[in-house]
């Protein structure tokens, strides 16, 4: 999740509350499937450079989907967050999500997809995925926000 002014000092406080927004909800989705620009980190990967360090602060088990047309610098900057994830870049938003269900086994139903796009949101919410839409980056009200939806789509509140 991004935060402004990157992780640094913030780190602990933002994963405490994550955590504490996670475990007020007894539904949770499988996947969580991000996109990357603006979604994941505010910028682009084309427009920075493989050394630089993206600020972010991940705290789910996630996949990543992504029409980057830097897919190799993306990468790289998600390996340099130790984030081993399932990575589906270059084609339709419908194509990544049909290759992370074959690829999991997760149903469309269980996962939770965050996105800065519109089109996407729309795409994705008709194949079952709860999708939620992210003006300038995952943060904790985005995260809320998506719980709460995935929960309310499953038949219950989800909250404890």
């Amino acid at each position: 999740m991004t935060q402004p002014g990157g992780c640094g000092n913030g780190e602990e406080r933002v994963r405490a509350e994550a955590l504490k927004i996670i475990d007020l909800h007894r539904i949770l989705p499988r996947l969580v499937v991000f996109d990357l620009d603006y979604t994941l980190w505010p910028f682009y990967c084309e427009c920075c450079y493989e050394d630089e360090m993206p600020h972010l602060c991940p705290q789910i088990d996630m996949a990543i989907s992504s029409r980057s047309p830097t897919s190799e610098i993306a990468k790289r900057f998600l390996n340099k967050f130790g984030i081993r994830s399932i990575f589906v870049a270059k084609t339709r938003k419908r194509e990544h999500f049909d290759k992370i269900h074959w690829t999991t086994g997760v149903p469309y139903s269980r996962m939770l997809f965050f996105n800065d796009e519109n089109r996407n949101i729309e795409v994705v919410s008709k194949m079952g995925v709860t999708s939620i839409y992210v003006n300038n980056g995952v943060n904790l009200r985005a995260l809320r926000e998506g719980l709460l939806s995935f929960s309310h789509k499953c038949g219950s509140s989800g909250a404890v």
